[in-house]
């Protein structure tokens, strides 16, 4: 499925003027990289997929790793980010809420 408009500005927004858009990891691509951090944007909402965003995100070895998702999907993706044991950020799209995630027991 072609990457929608709105998600290439997200990611294109996280990556800044210093960062890359579509980085190879061992998991697959992340959607934006900075010297520091890892973005991976998902707006599926489905767990299977906020999941595997989180292991991408845990396969970069960045020291800051950052999951955007709409609003409505924070809570999930704070559930797939510790299930996967995933020390990060979670952020709605527009980036004017966050939540810090501690990995998961």
């Amino acid at each position: 499925m072609p990457e929608s408009g709105s998600h290439r500005r997200v990611k294109n927004r996280a990556a800044g003027r210093e960062g890359e858009t579509e980085v190879p990891v061992r998991r697959g691509r992340l959607d934006a990289v900075t010297p520091t951090q890892a973005i991976e944007v998902e707006r599926s909402g489905r767990m299977d997929r906020l999941e595997h965003a989180a292991a991408k995100l845990k396969a970069s070895g960045k020291p800051e790793k950052i999951l955007q998702v709409p609003q409505k999907d924070m809570q999930k993706a704070i559930e797939a980010m510790k299930n996967q044991r995933v020390e990060g950020t979670v952020k709605n799209l527009s980036g004017t809420k966050s939540k810090h995630v501690s990995k998961g027991v």
